[in-house]
């Protein structure tokens, strides 16, 4: 992948969370919630990032934006690291850079109307006269499939799924690049999930925007991403192609995770592969392999050291000792 079609690099990225102890003089501990995470994300593409609840991602996520400062790593936007940065710099590029979250009505200020919402990222970067920015949020409603009429009401008085629209239009009203979206839809009915989801789809293709997809809903995640990175406790296991991870997962935690999706049809025979043993505690890693007490094909290696990513196809990436030479 060249430097030019690269619009984010993520570099060793890590997040450590500092426990405090329960006992008057105890030691602190320490949870790493982002371990190490490294990868690329192309120019117009989206990129899914999967795993179970706790396993990192939507930490990784804010770390990304900086709304979470990372531990160590280095986060690059364009050529440029955004790790270091000032506040002042690093609210320019907020116009570049944005983030979708997850609950589409704590996200919004019920004590101010839609347009307000809209305009308000335009009017702290002193973009247009109020002429000009009651316009262009008349436009992004038309947009997002809402009226100019939506403009005077609150955020309670829509629909979850026309809340989440107010957010994608919020985001788009400067000249955004990147878009991290943290589970968008998770909140929503699955029939309004499709709706936001090809609303979504469309955009993207209309501004040629740039989405780093959070979620933990397979399907959802098969559908709208060009690539998948699968996470587990805080690292990432598996990367590549959308198809190739789906029709052919290699990582033992990805052939789980995904014998779990329910079949398409009921005639059809799955292999569903049932996972043994706890998740190991954040705060307690073991030495090795996270996955190692519950992998089906665990071995005294795993438990040497956490194996690093392999490229066993192009564009397919694993970190299991069964790929490695």
């Amino acid at each position: 992948m060249s430097e030019k079609d690269t619009i984010l690099k993520v570099e060793h990225l890590t997040k450590t969370f500092k426990i405090k102890s329960t006992r008057v003089f105890g030691k602190p501990s320490y949870l790493n919630a982002v371990n190490d995470v490294s990868f690329e994300v192309r120019r117009g593409e989206t990129v899914g990032i999967i795993g179970e609840s706790g396993c990192g991602k939507s930490t990784l996520g804010k770390s990304l934006l900086r709304l979470i400062e990372p531990t160590s790593g280095d986060v690059i936007y364009n050529g440029q690291s955004l790790i270091g940065k000032n506040r002042e710099d690093m609210n320019k590029l907020r116009k570049e850079i944005n983030m979708i979250f997850q609950d589409p009505y704590s996200s919004l200020d019920p004590r101010m109307t839609t347009g307000a919402i809209i305009e308000e990222p335009m009017k702290i970067h002193n973009i247009g006269t109020p002429e000009e920015r009651k316009k262009k949020v008349d436009q992004l409603l038309k947009m997002v499939g809402l009226d100019y009429y939506h403009a005077i009401r609150y955020p309670h008085e829509f629909s979850g799924g026309q809340r989440q629209r107010i957010n994608i239009a919020r985001a788009l009203a400067m000249d955004v690049k990147l878009l991290v979206c943290d589970e968008p839809v998770s909140a929503l009915d699955v029939s309004v999930q499709a709706q936001v989801l090809n609303l979504m789809k469309k955009l993207k293709d209309e501004f040629g925007l740039t989405y780093i997809f959070i979620s933990h809903d397979l399907s959802v995640v098969k559908y709208i991403s060009d690539r998948i990175i699968i996470m587990y406790l805080g690292r990432v296991v598996e990367v590549g192609n959308s198809h190739e991870i789906y029709e052919n997962p290699a990582h033992p935690y990805t052939k789980a995770l995904f014998s779990a999706i329910p079949p398409v049809s009921p005639f059809e025979q799955k292999d569903i592969t049932e996972l043994q043993g706890e998740i190991p505690s954040p705060l307690n890693m073991p030495k090795g392999c996270p996955f190692y007490n519950r992998c089906p094909h665990a071995s005294a290696k795993c438990q040497e050291a956490v194996p690093a990513l392999h490229e066993i196809a192009p564009d397919h990436n694993v970190a299991c000792v069964l790929y490695e030479k």
